[in-house]
Formats: C-alpha cells, structure tokens, sequence
C-alpha cells in the first residue's frame, strides 16, 4: 500500500501544533508520518509528563488489552482520561476505538476502557488476522459528504460499534454497521486510516482542534 505522504489531498496542519500519539504498544510510525505530512509535530507519549503541551491525541490500533495494561503500569491511565474529559480532541483507531468506549463486548473480564465515548463496542467483529478486508467507505462529516469521493479503509482483526448513544455522530458504515463515529472532540475509527495514501481523515482531525 502506498504510504501516507504521497496523496492528492494533503493541505498544510495548523502551525505550531504538537499532537501526541501513544507509544507504549501498536502502530505509532504511521501515524506520525500522517502527522508531519499534514504541517503538525508529533510526540510520542508513553508517560504522563508527555502529555503536558500537546494539542491532540492519537490513539492508534494494536492490542487492546495489551494497551489497557500498559496505561496502568505507566501510570498514564488517570492523567490520561482526565484531559479527554477535559476535551482533549483525540482520534482513536482499531484498538484506540475500543479503549475509549464506554462499554466493550467479548472482551476479557480485566479490561478497562476509558468511557470516553457513549457507545458500546465488539472486538474483533469481523473476524481474526485473516478475516482482515478493504472496503471503500462514504464518510460524511457534520451531515454532509466529505469531499474527494470515497474513503478506501484497511480493516484488520477491525471492532464494531454495537450501540451508540444520541450524541454520537455516525460517520461511516459497512454493511450498516458503524465503523466511524464522533461524540465532541472525540473520533473513533475500527480501520486504519494510517496505512493508505488518503488523509482526509487526519486532516478532519486536526480541524477539530479549532473547535477547542
């Protein structure tokens, strides 16, 4: 797949802007390179002393259970939580999705989500590793189509959303099941946007920012 700094569609990220990206397990380096590409700096955050200055958050896909842990063990989880409470614009894919829900369904009885966004979500419900598939998606955003047609997203051992609550924006569906959504600064995605040459999805982020 091609990489994310050669679309059509990229338009220069607020200057000056720093956004963080989790770093304590799963797929960091294409995120940041999504980042540079649009005009903002990211930061690796795997402590709470990184989160201090940052303007955004990304919470990227890997293992969910995995990073819950590793949220408690590096003491990120409460420092955390508070400034997404706080409105903390974050965008949050695959296994991000599933730490910020609120509920979380055929997960392990140990795992702790962070109860960000009013919804409940299914891990793996499209399948394992190889169940992964493509599909191009029609994203909408603040109910109208976005531009450049649609959104060619990588889904990999992908969660869905099972139940949403009435602030929760849907964006994006497969087969009519939500695979995009939004409630205030918070985005959750079950693909990756970050492995395809499309960053409309990054840049909607960032515009985000302004409206905080």
């Amino acid at each position: 797949m091609a990489g994310p700094t050669e679309p059509s569609l990229v338009a220069p990220g607020p200057p000056g802007v720093k956004v963080g990206i989790l770093a304590l397990q799963g797929a960091v380096s294409r995120h940041a390179e999504a980042i540079v590409a649009l005009g903002a700096t990211p930061v690796e955050v795997r402590g709470a002393g990184d989160l201090a200055g940052i303007d955004g958050l990304v919470l990227p896909g890997g293992e969910s259970t995995t990073m819950s842990k590793l949220l408690d063990t590096s003491g990120l989880r409460a420092p955390l939580a508070d400034q997404l409470t706080d409105g903390l614009p974050v965008l949050a894919t695959c296994a991000g999705m599933i730490l910020l829900a609120t509920d979380v369904l055929d997960g392990r009885a140990d795992q702790r989500s962070l109860g960000i966004i009013d919804m409940a979500v299914r891990r793996n419900a499209f399948g394992r590793q190889r169940d992964s598939f493509e599909a191009d998606l029609d994203l909408t955003w603040q109910g109208a189509p976005i531009d450049g047609g649609p959104f060619h997203a990588v889904f990999i051992r992908a969660p869905v959303v099972e139940a949403a609550g009435p602030a929760v924006e849907i964006l994006a569906t497969v087969d009519g099941r939500p695979v995009l959504a939004r409630q205030g600064a918070a985005i959750v995605a079950s693909f990756h946007p970050e492995l395809t040459a499309d960053l409309r999805l990054h840049r909607l982020f960032l515009s985000t920012f302004e409206e905080n």
